[in-house]
């Protein structure tokens, strides 16, 4: 932390509290060049992470829809929700290691089919009904056999 006084990099806490709220960690300082005390204020700064729908329109990425949508597909499936919270848990870990706060709905859609095959194929497909925009039964047909090849 710059010092205000002097322009010194170097410094050290002398107090540190929390706000009324929890939001906000207010810092009371001392230079080590000058001696002189300043306050810093922390707060987190949340950069929402954004999905890229197929229109190109962009909007807030949100965990609460992913698990709907996890919940009618495993709906009357013997999934447990946790399990779908770790699904949704993975999707939200792979937005937070990238350096972009962007992400496409296509590979959001494409990583939870890809552990909705590993959990339950029947969420599985009725996800990908969803999810694929299938224009004809031939469609579907096609993306069941492709299913039950990968299982044999």
């Amino acid at each position: 932390m710059k010092c205000p006084y002097c322009g010194h990099l170097g410094d050290k806490v002398v107090d540190s509290r929390e706000s009324k709220e929890g939001e906000v960690i207010r810092r009371r300082r001392e230079c080590l060049e000058c001696a002189k005390r300043f306050t810093s204020y922390e707060r987190i700064d949340e950069i929402p992470y954004m999905v890229v729908k197929k229109d190109g329109t962009r909007e807030r990425f949100e965990r609460q829809k992913l698990i709907a949508g996890l919940l009618k597909a495993c709906e009357k499936r013997p999934v447990s929700v946790a399990a779908l919270e770790a699904i949704a848990d993975k999707v939200e870990a792979t937005l937070q290691e990238r350096p972009e706060k962007e992400i496409a709905t296509e590979d959001v859609g494409a990583f939870v089919m890809e552990e909705l095959k590993k959990l339950d194929k029947v969420a599985y497909v009725r996800f990908a009904s969803v999810y694929r925009h299938f224009r004809d039964i031939g469609e579907f047909m096609t993306e069941l056999k492709d299913l039950l090849n990968v299982k044999e």
